[in-house]
């Protein structure tokens, strides 16, 4: 059974009444991939937005395989110190990881946004040697739309991840950019400025399965 692990920040947690791009992505696997396969990670919660904590276990669909890594105002800083464990002990075999947006907006710079994502890598791999990893880069904001300087750091961090990437992609344990959501807009695919609507689930999780798709043969490409 191939387990893949979700890691993200609030636009991968969700919070109470989201489907999240992680059950898209779920309903298009199990449509397409023709393979036992599941969602693993130590947090199984929604985020409560009426108690501004992830608690909700307010899931659409009683089948969804709720675990994943993610957290309401978490970036790399935070995961990457929590990775190893974690794929040690849910033994994933592949990492879905959309983060970089809270990092820039509260705690680093882009370089060292970047060495976080390094650091990321280096300890999922001490714990499991042949992971593979789909990164997604920041996608647009409200944040980066109103705020010059905030959209170069946002653009800066981005090329940098792409050179991480490059840089410590290795056969053993493949590391993938995967490509912004196409058309991706943040007044038709988000509810805020900043966490998807329905639409922008869909083309988050579309993002991450046409790479997969197109690197390793993996499903199908996204048709949702």
């Amino acid at each position: 059974m191939l387990r893949f692990m979700p890691v993200g920040d609030s636009q991968t947690i969700g919070s109470a009444g989201e489907h999240t791009w992680r059950y898209r992505l779920w309903q298009h696997l199990r449509e397409t991939y023709g393979a036992p396969f599941t969602l693993v990670g130590p947090r199984e919660t929604l985020y409560d937005k009426a108690t501004d904590t992830p608690t909700s276990y307010e899931y659409a669909d009683p089948d969804f395989p709720r675990s994943h890594l993610a957290g309401w105002g978490e970036g790399w800083m935070h995961m990457a110190p929590l990775i190893g464990e974690a794929v040690r002990e849910h033994r994933a075999d592949v990492l879905l990881v959309a983060l970089g947006l809270i990092d820039l907006g509260f705690y680093t710079d882009p370089e060292q946004t970047a060495e976080n994502a390094r650091r990321f890598v280096t300890e999922a791999r001490t714990a499991n040697p042949r992971v593979r990893t789909v990164v997604l880069p920041v996608i647009p904001n409200t944040l980066a739309e109103s705020d010059t300087a905030f959209a170069e750091q946002v653009a800066l961090f981005n090329e940098l991840l792409a050179k991480t990437v490059a840089d410590l992609d290795e056969p053993p344990s493949p590391l993938l950019l995967a490509s912004p959501p196409a058309s991706y807009d943040i007044r038709t695919d988000t509810y805020d400025g900043t966490h998807p609507n329905a639409s922008g689930e869909h083309k988050v999780a579309a993002a991450f399965a046409d790479a997969m798709h197109q690197a390793w043969g993996l499903a199908e490409p996204y048709d949702g």
